[in-house]
């Protein structure tokens, strides 16, 4: 049963998230089909992320009372079956509705994925199962960019497009075969409240949204900078996307330093790495934009690792799975609302505007973990994981996997599958 579990968390997380993202890396060619600019571009990724974002909590709600394994089960397929009709749009419009449309179904998986695993896969194969999900989740959102950025320079986007579709409807499949039945938990009283009075947790969501909006924007609009002003061919163009590479390191790291220096200032370190690899963009030289992107890159993930790790050690027991679900919620609301405000600023602007937004924003995510460290009157590190035991969603699962929450929901972000997860 373990094996089989871990195969089909893994398909779901290749479909949900190569699904998600495959339209990123052929925006320019979406723009120029359409004739449109790059923040109007930017729509195809914020529309899936912005629904996704509004759903997450409602589906976690549909979950407790018609079953985890239903709800992932037809999240999965639904979002499969509209990628295979994304090629077949005919106007930008009804692009738009299918993309958030696609969005909404696609929420099923974070909202329950978590929860499933936990009340399923037994104290002793947990960490297997969560790890397969976090690899599912991190690799699908690099193959789905990979798939439709290499093929679109000798066919076409909706071509590329289908392509990805066809990706993702094989590993809905999969997971929809060999997802085990699921039994139902125990509720639990909510606890959204707390999850929104404590001035640490907020500081948490801000970071969140703040940080993943410099990411997303700057991912939503690095194709047009690579074929536009300098001319690169979109599969190459598309290799920027290897970066993502960095972030499992990084992310891993950075954990383990927030354990012996405090998560202030490890976050704080990241997000300078961050503004510094953002700062090397600037550059109009391709290998030095790519290295820019790495640095950038690595310290996003580092970022978004600790942060959510925070809110995990912060939150008490009966508030975890709330808080890591309004983590969530501020992390898609940022993708959303951050990639196309990001997208106007380079319009507007050129890269040079974008870089300066994005400053910006990492600036008052540093702002808002010295706050966070002020609140909560300590710089001391969380006590090892593997001390308690902790919440996820509506049951309670072991402690090594409380931290994982935010980060196996992303899709973007790594760890191993030894179940001895560093606080992310």
């Amino acid at each position: 049963m373990p094996s089989r579990l871990t195969t089909a968390v893994a398909a779901t997380g290749l479909a949900t998230f190569a699904l998600l993202y495959a339209p990123q890396s052929v925006l320019p060619a979406i723009a120029a089909d359409f004739r449109l600019t790059p923040a109007e571009a930017s729509l195809a990724i914020s529309a899936a992320t912005g629904a996704l974002a509004l759903a997450i909590i409602p589906l976690a709600t549909l979950a407790d009372r018609v079953g985890r394994r239903r709800v992932i089960v037809w999240s999965v397929l639904t979002a499969a079956a509209l990628g295979l009709l994304l090629p077949l749009t005919p106007t930008y419009e009804t692009l738009l509705a299918a993309r958030a449309l696609q969005g909404v179904a696609t929420a099923g998986v974070p909202a329950t994925a978590m929860a499933f695993l936990a009340q399923e896969a037994g104290r002793t194969h947990v960490g297997a199962a969560i790890g397969a999900l976090v690899a599912g989740n991190s690799a699908g959102g690099m193959v789905g960019r990979l798939i439709t950025g290499f093929t679109t320079d000798g066919t076409s986007w909706r071509t590329a497009l289908a392509l990805a579709g066809a990706f993702g409807a094989a590993c809905a499949i999969t997971a929809a075969l060999l997802l085990p039945n699921g039994h139902r938990a125990e509720r639990r009283p909510s606890a959204l409240k707390d999850a929104l009075t404590d001035r640490v947790l907020l500081c948490q969501y801000a970071i969140a949204i703040l940080a993943v909006a410099a990411f997303i924007s700057v991912f939503n609009v690095i194709g047009f900078r690579l074929t536009t002003d300098l001319g690169l061919p979109t599969a190459v163009a598309t290799l920027v996307y290897l970066t993502y590479a960095a972030g499992g390191a990084t992310s891993a790291a950075a954990g383990r330093l927030a354990d012996r220096h405090g998560r202030a200032r490890i976050t704080l370190a990241d997000l300078a790495l961050a503004a510094a690899g953002a700062a090397l963009t600037l550059a109009d030289h391709v290998v030095v934009i790519a290295v820019g992107l790495t640095l950038f890159t690595g310290g996003f993930f580092a970022a978004h690792a600790v942060a959510s790790g925070w809110v995990g050690a912060r939150a008490p027991a009966h508030v975890r799975g709330q808080a890591s679900g309004v983590y969530l919620f501020a992390y898609y609301v940022g993708s959303s609302t951050g990639g196309t405000a990001g997208s106007a600023a380079y319009q507007a602007h050129g890269w040079p505007g974008l870089t300066a937004l994005v400053a910006a924003w990492l600036a008052l995510a540093a702002l808002a973990a010295v706050t966070a460290q002020k609140s909560s009157g300590t710089s001391t590190p969380a006590p090892p994981v593997t001390a308690t035991a902790s919440t996820c969603g509506n049951v309670t699962v072991p402690a090594a996997t409380e931290n994982v929450t935010a980060r196996t929901s992303s899709g973007t972000s790594n760890t191993t599958a030894t179940g001895n997860v560093s606080p992310p």
